[in-house]
């Protein structure tokens, strides 16, 4: 929903809403805002979701209708927006499979951002452009900067996620210095355009510098940071728009971005402090696995195997079962499995409760609409601090899919690249299943000494494959 208060912009740049304002926008630009401010609100809890959903949809119906209805629009280019616009995203929004949301919301980002900015390059190309006073043209400048690099950022992200950009590559060297460099000639470039305003070659050379910045700023980012970086360039998004609503006099815009943009700033400061985190360690820090023991050190002689009907025998007749969903669970698509076994354990009179990390899967929330989608209950859905000091009381506790997240290095290796991330104490169960693939690392690239504790069984196979079998199993031993 906030996408689409950045995406706003788009409409900006075909109605300039200057001069003396029809009461009638003014009092539909108050109630648009109001809804916006309640759908924040009401998305915030996953028992109110929809109905935010809804609020900004109504919303921003009522900021589209009102501004084209009242104010002089060219009825061509709107039409061709609208066509294209809905041939791109209807696809999008019914065919996009769940597990690839995180990228489909970086993509949204790179859409936003790309909107608010070309609307500032049209406006500074425009026949009065030359004439923009100082400060407006800061504000330009910035704007633009802002919406040139959250575009190939967002592009970035989105190739890191569909894995269109190996993982393998983290940039180049000196890539820090690099970035700097890019920021400084980018600064420098808008405070020429601030001094001397119709120095078009410069504000050509503004947008090149935040595309080149975007682009060297996300390529060396790993996935286990996406999640915050895709929260870091929505804000960005939003910002640009808002700065683009300062440089318009269009109200409604200054609102919408600037909702966009602190939503998606207090949502990264959550994800940074989920991984205990700085935002300077994520954009400009690396993860190194070189200091922590190898796998085989890890995992030698140590590791468990178990089959799904070992599992099942495992669920007969205990009281407490939390479930821990990962990335895994999502790549599976086995939410609905994951449903089913909760139904099968829950009519047995088992408590089946599911355990959220903050920062699990490859956005924030990734793993409650997972679930949601499944139609998993919303009471059953635990926050990390809520849910922690139970993991004594429970007698199995099921990894699916999840690896840095239950990792007990980051409390217990100070050198650890994941060392005082907040973590699921799940081995403090009395027995612990770990559904996964292999023993492969997670996006911090370091083995897990959960996955050979004395309480752990591995379960490897599939996510939703292993846990039909262990249905099938549990129904065949009834």
């Amino acid at each position: 929903m906030t996408d689409a208060f950045a995406n706003f912009g788009l409409l900006a740049a075909v109605v300039r809403s200057t001069g003396e304002r029809p009461t009638n926008y003014v009092v539909a630009a108050l109630a648009a805002a109001a809804l916006f401010i309640l759908s924040l609100k009401w998305l915030s809890h996953p028992r109110t979701a929809r109905r935010g959903v809804r609020a900004g949809e109504i919303g921003m119906a009522v900021a589209v209708v009102a501004t084209l209805l009242i104010f002089h629009v060219d009825w061509h280019w709107v039409l061709v927006g609208i066509v294209v616009g809905s041939l791109v995203g209807a696809p999008m929004a019914i065919w996009m499979p769940m597990t690839a949301v995180p990228q489909r919301t970086a993509l949204s980002h790179a859409f936003g951002a790309l909107a608010a900015a070309l609307v500032g390059i049209a406006h500074y190309y425009e026949p009065h452009g030359a004439t923009i006073d100082r400060f407006t043209m800061g504000i330009l400048a910035f704007e633009v900067l802002l919406g040139s690099l959250t575009f190939t950022g967002s592009l970035v992200a989105f190739g890191k996620l569909q894995e269109l950009i190996p993982s393998s590559i983290k940039g180049l060297p000196n890539q820090n210095l690099i970035n700097f460099l890019l920021l400084g000639a980018a600064a420098l470039a808008a405070l020429w355009l601030i001094v001397f305003p119709s120095h078009y070659v410069v504000f050509i050379l503004l947008v090149l510098l935040g595309l080149a910045f975007g682009l060297c700023l996300v390529m060396p980012i790993g996935g286990a940071d996406m999640p915050t970086v895709i929260s870091l360039l929505n804000s960005y998004a939003g910002l640009s728009a808002s700065l683009m609503g300062f440089v318009l006099d269009n109200y409604l815009l200054i609102i919408a971005g600037a909702l966009d943009g602190s939503s998606g700033l207090i949502l990264s400061i959550i994800m940074c402090k989920a991984m205990n985190r700085s935002f300077t360690n994520v954009l400009f820090g690396r993860m190194d696995p070189s200091s922590t023991a190898s796998a085989d050190d890890v995992y030698g002689g140590k590791v468990k195997s178990a089959s799904p009907e070992d599992v099942a025998m495992l669920l007969d007749g205990v009281q407490r079962v939390v479930v821990v969903p990962g990335y895994g669970l999502a790549v599976a698509q086995a939410q609905h499995a994951v449903r089913e076994l909760f139904n099968m354990l829950e009519e047995r009179g088992t408590t089946v409760e599911f355990a959220i990390h903050p920062v699990a899967g490859r956005m924030p929330g990734h793993m409650n609409v997972l679930l949601a989608e499944a139609d998993i209950p919303y009471d059953k859905l635990k926050e990390m601090d809520e849910i922690n000091p139970s993991f004594g009381q429970t007698d199995v506790a099921i990894v699916i899919g999840a690896n840095d997240v239950v990792n007990p290095l980051a409390k217990t290796d100070p050198k650890s690249p994941i060392a005082g991330m907040p973590i699921l104490n799940v081995g403090a169960a009395r027995t612990v299943v770990v559904v996964k693939r292999s023993l492969s690392p997670g996006f911090a690239g370091i083995p897990n000494p959960l996955f050979a504790a004395d309480n752990t069984l591995m379960l490897f196979e599939d996510g939703k494959k292993a846990v039909i079998d262990i249905v099938a199993a549990m129904k065949e031993a009834a």
